[in-house]
């Protein structure tokens, strides 16, 4: 949860959650971890509710609309079925992006001028010189 905080950044929540609740941070500390546990439980009641009424076993990571159709109401037959169709198109698609992606590198790989062995066999005409780059702030400070 706090991955993205270091310790001073921690330290400096914490004294101002001191001085904001002052003597009543036990408190509030306590009225938020049993709403947390509250919120869990209401959770795990309501996935269990939902097993016993559907006779399956639901997790809570089954209740996301796709997940349950694909784990409780289809069978692999019916899922391979919907998939077919849609696979033989992203497989041709994939093929070609394959092969114009091999066809990019081979073209920068012939129009590298950093490698002097590989030079295009065709004369291009040359291209405009890109503009210098401009130094910014964070260069000069």
């Amino acid at each position: 949860m706090f991955e993205n905080l270091n310790w001073w950044e921690i330290g400096v929540l914490l004294l101002l959650a001191l001085l904001i609740f002052g003597d009543r941070l036990p408190n509030v500390i306590n009225d938020g971890l049993r709403m947390v546990r509250n919120l869990r439980n209401m959770a795990r009641n309501a996935t269990g509710d939902l097993s016993r009424e559907l006779g399956t076993d639901i997790q809570l990571e089954d209740l996301h609309p796709k997940a349950f159709i694909r784990k409780h109401l289809l069978s692999e037959d019916d899922e391979q079925a919907i998939r077919k169709p849609l696979q033989s198109m992203y497989d041709n698609l994939r093929s070609d992006v394959t092969g114009v992606h091999d066809e990019l590198k081979d073209v920068a790989k012939a129009a590298d001028l950093r490698n002097g062995s590989a030079r295009p066999a065709v004369a291009t005409p040359a291209a405009p010189t890109p503009p210098a780059p401009r130094p910014s702030y964070d260069d000069a400070t």
